[in-house]
């Protein structure tokens, strides 16, 4: 399937569908001609719209640079646990989420492992392609399934290349990002799990859309580098506290004024500098 067919889909039909695995397919999918969507028997016409401005980098784009970038957006489903690129691999993609959030982690040898960062319909995933680095020797994995965007890795740095509004807009993400992997390292050697637990959690609510989180207590441990038994009674003051409701693997927070008075500063830290240094969305 061509990316103009794809980004026909995301653009003029309300569709936030899984794309097929099919590829190489000539000209629209059957399913667009009025079908039942081949996932789980939906209607395609039932489905709300599809928006890639969804994400706050794409929605910023300035028009001119918006025109270029819409026919080259693909639209992607983004699984529970798929690994989008793994350490030292070139990637050949850039993601753009809009309802997924992705974990960025540090492997050790092993084994064990540390989210060093967290990115949802803030941000982006592969800022080695356009720093010139074309791989990290982190990983990148889905830790809430949803959709997004994706753009090939040389069309991504032409634009780097060739529009300093991009560029600019890039560099500052970068930094922002970069804030948050070092107030990250610092939260997590010095402040205690229930506060890190907190900042995470608000971190990650950011990053989507509504009140509540999927996610298993053990993946939570293995996130933030810490024993489960901790996360476990760090969750359930939180809950006893009426800020948090968790149940088989569902969290859904219930108070989160008051979650943002027990969390330390790191999560105010991070806010912050990614709201002084995104735009407004501009894009049309």
């Amino acid at each position: 399937m061509s990316v103009r067919w794809r980004t026909l889909e995301c653009l003029y039909f309300s569709t936030p569908h899984r794309v097929p695995r099919n590829e190489g397919r000539d000209g629209p999918p059957s399913y667009l001609t009025g079908d039942v969507s081949p996932y789980d028997n939906v209607p395609i016409r039932t489905m709300p719209i599809y928006d890639p401005r969804h994400n706050h980098l794409l929605a910023s784009l300035p028009a001119a640079d918006w025109e270029r970038w819409a026919p080259a957006l693909e639209p992607v489903t983004m699984e529970l646990g798929e690994v989008m690129y793994e350490p030292n691999v070139a990637m050949a993609h850039i993601y753009f989420p809009t309802t997924a959030i992705v974990s960025l982690l540090y492997v050790m040898e092993d084994g064990a492992s540390g989210e060093i960062a967290v990115v949802g319909k803030e941000g982006l995933v592969g800022v080695s392609l356009f720093m010139g680095g074309n791989s990290t020797p982190s990983r990148a994995v889905v830790q809430s399934a949803g959709h997004g965007f994706r753009m090939r890795a040389d069309i991504l740095y032409r634009e780097f290349q060739d529009s300093e509004p991009v560029m600019h807009l890039l560099l500052r993400y970068t930094q922002a990002l970069l804030t948050q992997m070092a107030q990250t390292a610092v939260c997590n050697r010095h402040h205690p799990v229930e506060k890190q637990l907190c900042r995470w959690l608000l971190l990650s609510l950011d990053a989507l859309e509504g009140n509540e989180l999927m996610m298993t207590q053990e993946l939570i441990a293995n996130m933030l580098g810490v024993r489960r038994g901790g996360v476990t009674e760090a969750a359930s003051k939180l809950q006893e506290a009426g800020v948090i409701r968790y149940s088989r693997g569902r969290i859904t927070v219930l108070d989160r004024p008051r979650l943002e008075t027990m969390t330390c500063e790191c999560y105010a830290v991070v806010k912050r500098e990614y709201e002084r240094l995104l735009p407004p969305r501009t894009a049309k």
